[in-house]
């Protein structure tokens, strides 16, 4: 069974920055798509960054492009969100995912979710 565990949320203020990590055990990463997901307060879960199976294409969507940075270490089985110029609507509980087949950015359903990790960004 895959497992995925986020960690590196907390609170931090506005214009900082925070690295996100997850970590996969069970299956080696690279063999699914991954997806960084989040859900603020109130809000819908959203899908923020992709990256293609095998090491493929990396998308963002556009509240974090340019800010946010998806890179992964596969020794460690470990994908990594690099979180820059923070806002305070980034607050959010922050996922990642992964799947047998794709990730696409507008599209949350995917096979495995982690539990999710903490982000609050206030001064």
């Amino acid at each position: 069974q895959l497992q995925l565990v986020e960690s590196g949320g907390g609170l931090v203020q506005p214009g900082g920055s925070l690295r996100l990590s997850c970590v996969a055990s069970g299956y080696t990463l690279d063999s699914y798509a991954i997806g960084w997901f989040r859900q603020a307060p109130g809000k819908e879960r959203e899908v923020i960054s992709c990256i293609g199976s095998g090491g493929g294409r990396v998308s963002y969507a556009d509240p974090v492009k340019g800010r946010f940075t998806v890179f992964r270490d596969n020794a460690k089985n470990t994908v990594f969100l690099e979180m820059n110029s923070l806002k305070p609507e980034d607050t959010a509980v922050y996922y990642c995912a992964v799947d047998h087949v794709s990730c696409h950015l507008g599209d949350v359903n995917m096979d495995y979710w982690g539990k999710g990790t903490l982000v609050i960004v206030s001064s």
